[in-house]
């Protein structure tokens, strides 16, 4: 086993460590259990050019700080465990309970936590699945514990769904991990295979300058959104069911059409998908949602779709890129935060800060 810290840190080391946020395509919604387990998920999603951002300080405290500046809490706490459990950062503390149960044998490290994302929490855009993949990613970096791009997803995975009972599925955390533009495969038994889509550098500029998102505002309702489709699974629900299926056909059908380089095909993929997401749970979507996507119709988008449960969060458009601009304008006329955005290749990433630089 490598060591419980890595040689490399000393003094005012500082270990710091990036994962990207996504746009679900396609699928979303199949990747949760018990769909995945009983029929088999898929999803198509891409990262994009905003992150979840960790950094670790080790050697110039002698108590454990969790800081996250973006939602404005921070917190000195002793080294204990005990203190660890009353943390009101849940995700920090989750993650540095398990990674210091599994690679440091249990020997409690004084450090300094601090996180900050590019996005909202219920943003839609898995930043809080991103945000445990950095945590976990520089924790590995400061134990001198490598982990592939499989392990970091599945471990994420087990700190929000199973220790912290946090309601969702699995896309967000192999995004965060693995980045790039992937077909992901959901299958029973906890099985997942992440298939990197080689997509055409001149597709992906295209796709690029056909995209937009719009922030609506923060999702208060997309773990009420996720526990009623997951109701309606459990429950064998013939619309539920029958809309999951759908979204997963869409998945492969939207990958064939961002392979072939079709944006205006892909357009209409997302709008199918779009109705039968609507018809998996209520709430999914809101009237200011309908609204923006109203607006953003009438000045010439082509499809769009919330990326994520719903109720909420970023709406993503595709339009015609002679077009776009007139839209960001016109939504942002109406109040919204509208913006193009760039996609990203590489998922999560770590290096080490030292006082002779990097």
């Amino acid at each position: 086993m490598a060591s419980i810290l890595s040689p490399v840190i000393t003094g005012s080391t500082k270990i710091r460590a990036r994962a990207p946020l996504r746009l679900g395509l396609a699928g979303g919604g199949t990747d949760v259990s018990p769909y995945s387990d009983d029929f088999g998920g898929a999803v198509l999603n891409a990262t994009i050019d905003r992150f979840a951002f960790a950094f670790i300080e080790i050697g110039d405290t002698d108590a454990i700080q969790f800081v996250a500046k973006d939602i404005g809490i921070e917190e000195t706490l002793a080294v204990d465990m005990e203190a660890i459990e009353k943390s009101r950062l849940k995700l920090h503390a989750a993650v540095y309970r398990r990674m210091i149960t599994q690679f440091a044998k249990g020997k409690m490290i004084p450090m300094k936590l601090q996180t900050s994302v590019d996005a909202p929490p219920g943003s839609g855009l898995g930043s809080s699945s991103a945000l445990v993949v950095a945590m976990v990613e520089a924790f590995a970096c400061a134990l001198d514990y490598p982990l592939g791009a499989y392990e970091i997803a599945q471990i994420a995975f087990e700190i929000e769904r199973i220790e912290l009972n946090l309601a969702g599925g699995k896309q967000d955390q192999y995004a965060a991990a693995f980045g790039g533009i992937n077909f992901i495969e959901f299958l029973p038994n906890s099985r997942v295979i992440v298939n990197p889509l080689r997509v055409p550098r001149r597709v992906l500029r295209e796709l690029e300058a056909s995209l937009i998102t719009c922030f609506s505002g923060v999702s208060r309702a997309s773990e009420t959104i996720i526990q009623a489709q997951q109701k309606g699974m459990k429950s064998k629900s013939e619309k539920t069911v029958a809309s999951l299926h759908q979204l997963k056909a869409d998945s492969v059908d939207m990958k064939v059409a961002l392979l072939r380089g079709d944006i205006e095909d892909l357009a209409k993929i997302l709008d199918r998908s779009w109705q039968a997401k609507q018809r998996t749970a209520q709430g999914v979507s809101t009237p200011e949602i309908d609204r923006l996507y109203d607006i953003a119709m009438l000045e010439g988008a082509l499809a769009g779709k919330v990326s994520g449960a719903g109720g909420g969060g970023f709406i993503m458009f595709i339009t015609p890129p002679e077009k776009r601009l007139a839209v960001i304008r016109a939504l942002q006329a109406a109040g919204a935060h509208a913006e193009g955005v760039h996609l990203t290749r590489y998922g999560t990433e770590s290096w080490v800060k030292t006082n002779k630089g990097l």
